[in-house]
């Protein structure tokens, strides 16, 4: 069984940052579809940015974001500084906080996460 944390960092400006979004889409895809494994898709910095576009029904990767929605948080902190705390909430995305208002990567760490960011 194998444990992955997968962290969207990358913001929504530029072409690489949504090649980012897509490849942590699909790995999380990846974990999420074998039996064994678990999976967290966590949407941090700038990665939350990303949740209000991808709950778009007309948007591009709404369907591959549907596929892993269940499995996806967001820093509270960052969702703030970032203005779409209110659209986060809306998606009813669970925010993390554990650490100063951040998700934790050493709790992830401690329960086995391999933590992998894009």
């Amino acid at each position: 069984m194998t444990k992955a944390a997968v962290m969207v960092l990358a913001g929504t400006e530029g072409h690489a940052n949504l090649g980012r979004l897509v490849n942590a889409l699909e790995t999380a895809k990846e974990f999420a579809e074998a039996d064994d494994d678990e999976v967290e898709l966590i949407f941090d910095g700038a990665g939350t940015q990303w949740i209000p576009k991808l709950e778009d029904e007309e948007a591009d990767y709404y369907e591959l974001y549907q596929a892993v929605s269940e499995q996806a948080s967001a820093c509270d902190y960052c969702a703030g500084a970032f203005g779409v705390e209110d659209a986060v909430a809306d998606a009813g995305v669970v925010t993390l906080d554990d650490h100063d208002g951040h998700p934790s990567v050493r709790s992830l760490v401690n329960d086995g996460y391999e933590v992998i960011t894009f």
